[in-house]
């Protein structure tokens, strides 16, 4: 039998075992967790559709329902590796079969009780390991992430039960540290409970207790006094009978009690050291994270090995890394509370200060710290930090110890404090990857996920708060950039201010608007936690850390919301490719930049702004004006290398004028697919190149960028941003008087406007760049132009007018040797004959293009050409013929993901498919068809999907036969020539 984990105990949870299993869909989760609830019970099909959608059941519920439980079912399925059926149906509805120790609450429960039970029979120490059992399976307020289901009568009342369940098993926790006489301890896990509760008397009873005998007598007097205020003013009642005792013992001056005598002689051996922060319960998500760090900690190594850390001897260090801010220590405190079962022998913590201002804590005072918390006295500690760090490792030899060591600098700082080898382990948590320490596993920290930031911030400022406004928590979420120490700031703030609206914290976040100043509440500062990292590596003594400093300003003064590869970042920083590498990795391994995938660095947006910051301190603008005009000049040479490939063009701009720096490091493209992809990547930084080249008044780059997306516009016309684009070009060009750029702008928008149909604009443009191109004595663009000429008539309908151009731009590009110009005139030369019914020949010369093009690696241009030929075929009764060379048109498109064409060949299958009398499969491709045009605004195929389908006939029994079709050829002229 598989186990399967089930968690209520915080954002819903399936767990395999291995890793969690994704619940995707808001109504699978309620089903889940309305089932869970109710486990091993029947529920009524009426309860999960009041579960589902309240008391306003659409009249679909019942189909709607069906749906989710067969997902579900899917869900359960993967999770217990198909075994059993989990999920039964069981009159009058469905039961959710969960065994003993799956569910979270159940468990949490059962060892409640076992916490209610040892504390009945003062058995102290029992309480404190019952209880350690149950606090750690707390992930926080139950079903967090399923409002408003969880607000339900039903789930609010286990939810309640379970709350309150958890608030008494601290207070029985809290009594048993005091009757063990371990007051001091005490003090502040409930000072911070009594905060957090501040009407809930018995923690301020135990607070009294704890600072009274702590000798804290006038605190003591002061928390009682909070209380008595609280009660008074909010309930109008005295403190019950509990704080009127711990009252009265403090105006007694009792002594402390002496700590319960040991029942037998082996109770003198010292307690294990457990030295772990308090933990509070605002830890939230992570469930990922923190399966893996459990199970590289886990003594079994192979289970270690299934991770992504193979080869490890024993239980190598761990090491959690991550930007400042991200939650590094938080997880690792979280998990080693959730291990203190495994780790018998106690566990030790230190915070490194490996990035404090303040100076790092030394391996050598630390190691005398904690030869000593183990019981390991010598009269005289060795001076060399290795002796003692062997004295450490024998010392751990025999014992299963758990090390958290917090904020480490380097692997050189941590190394000494670590075990070697044995059932003793290390978790250490640093900015930098750490990845030279030997036989270390990593677990890189990423910013939390959007349901993760949603459920802290309704944990730390209320549900029904952050529910209240969601524009302005949209804002809030997105200005805290997934960083938890953010989301802490900002829901203390709005905690500390009932009366504030989101918005008005919404404002306060405006990006470089003073965000990260409104980021800062007491010891939690963004700013600071950033200024650390980069402080340390701007005043490094090794070279390179202060060359990635530098680079960190420039990146975020200049080019912070956008990704760089080393080739980009060469031209941004004026360095080699390879330098440029190595800035980058020593940026990504101190998490000053993120490394989503190889070769790709990006700026998280917080820590961007922060760069500005510092980039206008500290550089002339000088720099950041000569880094901008560099990646705009990279730019406009690594588009020109994409649509070269992706087009096979012969023509393009004339080059730049050669400037002097560091020759240009371009990215090489393997096919016409890759050279594509990579244009609608970076579109978003060729857009802001743009922008830079304007603002710098450099319409030469300006024109040259939007030109440049003609390879992009290939297969994503249907957009929209090329148009924009070019319209931004041309009012740049024209503001500068550029004739030459306001021709090729000309010469593109025409295309532009003859693939999307706009036929008037198309023939405007093309006529005003003839002219243009013709003045310049051009021959070259004179001869594309007027092929491009020849498309939109053949677009229009005129054969006659399209002929004439087609045969001019052939000759020209005869004369100038352009054999490829001359495939493609061939091609439209086809086209017209098609138009004119002059089908064999047509057929004849669609071959002919087929043939030129196989091989050729331009996939767009050789899908046109099979799609046209497969219309011809149709017109000529060939079917077999046609669908082939559609089915290969097809499969083009949908590798290169070029939708637009994609909708241009279903069109011609519908037709083909009409044509031989084929309804129901012309029906389906229609309607394919319409919704892809309709998905992606292409209102020329919506027109012809529609036309398409009510040219079908009624649905009908009988059999038809073929007739010919009543629809118009299709218009792709421009499909895959766009010149």
């Amino acid at each position: 039998m598989v186990v399967v984990k089930f968690g209520l105990l915080g954002p819903l949870v399936v767990h395999d075992g291995t890793e969690p299993r994704q619940v995707s869909g808001p109504k699978v989760r309620v089903l889940l967790a309305a089932l869970l609830l109710q486990a091993n019970r029947t529920v009524s099909r009426d309860a999960l559709k009041e579960a589902l959608w309240g008391a306003s059941v659409p009249a679909s519920a019942d189909a709607a329902l069906a749906n989710h439980l067969t997902r579900l079912r899917r869900v359960l399925s993967a999770a217990d590796g198909g075994t059993e059926e989990r999920l039964g149906t069981v009159a009058p509805g469905y039961r959710l079969l969960v065994h003993d120790g799956e569910l979270d609450a159940d468990v949490f429960e059962e060892r409640v009780g076992a916490v209610r039970e040892a504390h009945r029979r003062e058995d102290w120490e029992e309480v404190l390991r019952q209880t350690a059992l149950a606090l750690p399976l707390w992930r926080g307020t139950p079903l967090a992430d399923l409002a408003p289901f969880s607000e339900t009568e039903a789930a609010a009342l286990r939810i309640h039960r379970l709350a309150e369940a958890r608030l008494q098993a601290l207070e029985w926790n809290f009594d048993a540290e005091l009757h063990l006489g371990r007051h001091d301890e005490a003090v502040g896990p409930l000072a911070t409970l009594a905060a957090e509760h501040p009407l809930r008397e018995e923690f301020h009873a135990l607070l009294i207790r704890a600072l009274h005998r702590s000798g804290r007598q006038a605190e003591a007097f002061s928390a009682f006094q909070r209380l008595r205020r609280s009660l008074v003013d909010e309930l109008g009642t005295e403190p019950g009978a509990t704080v009127q005792q711990a009252h009265r013992e403090l105006l007694a001056g009792e002594p402390a009690p002496r700590p319960a005598p040991a029942p037998s002689p082996a109770a003198a051996v010292p307690r294990p050291p457990f030295q772990l922060p308090y933990e509070g319960d605002a830890f939230t998500g992570r469930e990922t994270e923190v399966a893996l760090v459990r199970s590289l900690l886990a003594e079994d190594a192979e289970d270690a090995e299934d991770h992504g850390a193979p080869g490890r001897c024993g239980i190598g260090p761990v090491v959690i890394s991550g930007m400042g801010g991200v939650g590094k220590t938080a997880l690792a405190v979280h998990v080693a509370y959730g291990l203190r079962e495994e780790f018998p022998d106690g566990a030790l913590y230190a915070d490194l200060r490996g990035y404090c201002s303040h100076g790092a804590r030394t391996a050598h005072e630390l190691l005398a710290r904690f030869l000593s918390d183990l019981g390991v006295h010598h009269e005289a500690l060795p001076d060399d930090t290795d002796d003692r760090a062997l004295l450490l490792q024998a010392a751990l030899a025999e014992r299963r110890v758990l090390l958290v060591l917090d904020n480490a600098r380097d692997a050189a700082h941590v190394a000494p404090l670590l075990p070697a080898g044995g059932r003793s382990a290390a978790l250490i948590t640093s900015r930098q990857l750490l990845a030279g320490l030997p036989g270390s596993a990593g677990v890189p920290l990423a910013p939390l996920s959007p349901a993760d930031q949603h459920a802290l911030l309704a944990r730390l400022a209320g549900a029904d708060r952050v529910r209240s406004e969601p524009e302005a928590l949209a804002d809030i979420l997105a200005a805290c950039g997934g960083l938890p120490l953010a989301l802490h700031i900002v829901g203390g703030r709005l905690a500390s201010r009932p009366h504030w609206p989101l918005a008005l914290l919404a404002r306060r976040l405006t990006p470089h608007q003073g965000r990260l100043e409104t980021l800062s509440m007491g010891t939690f500062d963004v700013q600071r936690t950033f200024a650390m990292s980069y402080v340390a590596m701007r005043d490094s003594h090794r070279p390179l850390e202060r060359e990635a400093a530098r680079a960190f300003r420039t990146l975020g003064r200049v080019w912070s919301a956008h990704p760089v590869t080393p080739q980009s970042a060469a031209a941004l920083l004026d360095l080699t490719e390879a330098r440029a590498a190595a800035v980058l990795d020593v940026l990504a391994d101190a998490h000053l930049v993120l490394n989503p995938e190889p070769d790709r660095y990006v700026l998280h947006d917080l820590l961007g702004e922060y760069a500005a910051q510092r980039g206008d301190e500290e550089d002339p603008e000088e720099r950041h004006t000569a880094a901008a005009l560099r990646i705009v000049t990279w730019y406009v040479a690594a588009l020109s290398e994409a649509t070269r490939t992706a087009t096979r063009e012969t023509q393009s701009p004339p080059p730049l004028d050669p400037e002097a720096g560091t020759p240009l490091s371009l990215p090489a493209f393997a096919d016409d697919d890759e050279a594509i992809r990579w244009s609608a990547r970076e579109l978003p930084a060729v857009r802001d190149a743009l922008e830079r080249a304007g603002e710098l008044g450099r319409s030469d780059l300006a024109w040259r960028l939007a030109v440049g997306l003609f390879g992009y516009a290939g297969t994503h016309w249907w957009t929209g941003e090329w148009d924009t684009c070019l319209a931004r070009a041309m009012d740049i060009a024209r503001a500068h008087d550029d004739t030459l750029g306001q021709a090729w702008l000309h010469r593109r928008m025409a295309v532009s406007h003859g693939m999307a149909f706009r036929n008037e604009a198309c023939l405007e443009h093309l006529r005003i760049a003839l002219e243009l191109f013709t003045a310049r004595g051009d021959t070259a663009a004179r001869a594309s132009i007027l092929g491009n000429l020849s498309a939109l008539y053949i677009q229009i309908g005129d054969a006659e007018e399209a002929l004439v151009h087609a045969e001019i731009s052939r000759d020209l590009h005869h004369s100038l040797g352009n054999s490829r110009g001359e495939a493609l005139l061939l091609s439209r030369i086809a086209d017209i004959r098609h138009l004119r019914g002059e089908l064999d020949l047509a057929a004849a010369d669609y071959r002919r293009v087929v043939d030129l093009l196989q091989g050729a690696g331009h996939g767009v241009f050789l899908a046109t050409a099979l799609t046209n030929q497969a219309d011809n075929l149709r017109v000529l009764g060939r079917r077999d013929e046609a669908f082939t060379a559609l089915a290969k048109a097809l499969d083009i498109r949908h590798r290169m993901n070029d939708l637009g064409g994609t909708a241009d060949c279903l069109v011609v299958t519908a037709r083909t498919h009409h044509h031989f009398g084929e309804w129901a499969a012309a029906r389906d491709t229609w309607e394919t068809c319409l919704e892809l045009a309709r998905e992606h605004r292409l209102p020329t195929r919506i027109e012809e999907c529609l036309e398409g389908l009510a040219a079908l006939p009624d649905p009908t029994p009988a059999l038809r036969a073929p007739a010919a079709s009543p629809l118009p050829c299709p218009s792709g002229s421009w499909v895959g020539r766009r010149r």
